[in-house]
């Protein structure tokens, strides 16, 4: 099964995909994890990279579709899989329409950004296993610290507070449109995103069944 997970930053695509992929047993494509492997490359590209992203503005089109393009070539895709953070503008969409057939589009609707904006300001990383934490939904058994590794917890850039604003002025304005796009098409399937990540997955599952 192919699907795409459509919505707002900090909507909770990427928490409930790795759910929905145990379930299909088909990997989750987040352009969002590959460009920061890009930028450990340290290459004048992934500098370019990392300043659009902290400003929490959108990777070019062409370069985007082009690194989807190349990671659909492997074999683990041959079941299917959850494209997550893409596509994110409605050229990125039709490009996309004339490399593969989406079967779903999953829309995370959430009604209010003050839910979002504390989602991702209140998320940290561990920067030696990239552990995930929340303050308030996932806390630190210890200040600042990873429990798995012990190493230290930080923000991203584009989680601070003015880039996540910013985030979600960009998804609004560019993003959102394939909302009407893929109800033209007959693909498209809203779920409430505003609830905890079990019962997401909860509605999920009754579209994918």
């Amino acid at each position: 099964m192919k699907l795409i997970f459509l919505g707002p930053p900090g909507a909770g695509k990427g928490t409930v995909a790795a759910d929905v992929c145990k379930k299909l047993n088909i990997p989750q494509i987040s352009t969002g994890d590959i460009f920061r492997e890009l930028l450990k490359s340290g290459t004048p590209q992934a500098n370019e990279i990392k300043s659009i992203i902290d400003k929490g503005e959108l990777i070019p089109d062409e370069m985007t579709v082009q690194i989807v393009k190349n990671r659909l070539s492997k074999d683990d895709v041959k079941d299917g899989y959850i494209l997550d953070g893409f596509p994110r503008t409605i050229p990125q969409a039709e490009a996309f329409d004339k490399i593969e057939k989406i079967d779903l589009v999953i829309n995370f609707t959430v009604p209010d950004d003050s839910i979002i904006i504390k989602r991702l300001t209140e998320r940290r990383i561990c920067k030696k296993c990239g552990a995930i934490y929340h303050l308030t939904n996932i806390p630190p058994k210890t200040e600042g610290k990873c429990d798995k590794c012990g190493g230290d917890l930080y923000t991203r850039g584009d989680d601070e507070v003015d880039a996540v604003k910013n985030r979600l002025i960009v998804y609004k304005s560019q993003t959102a449109p394939l909302i009407a796009y893929y109800t033209e098409k007959g693909l498209l399937k809203d779920i409430d995103a505003s609830v905890n990540p079990k019962d997401t997955f909860k509605q999920i599952e009754k579209l994918i069944d």
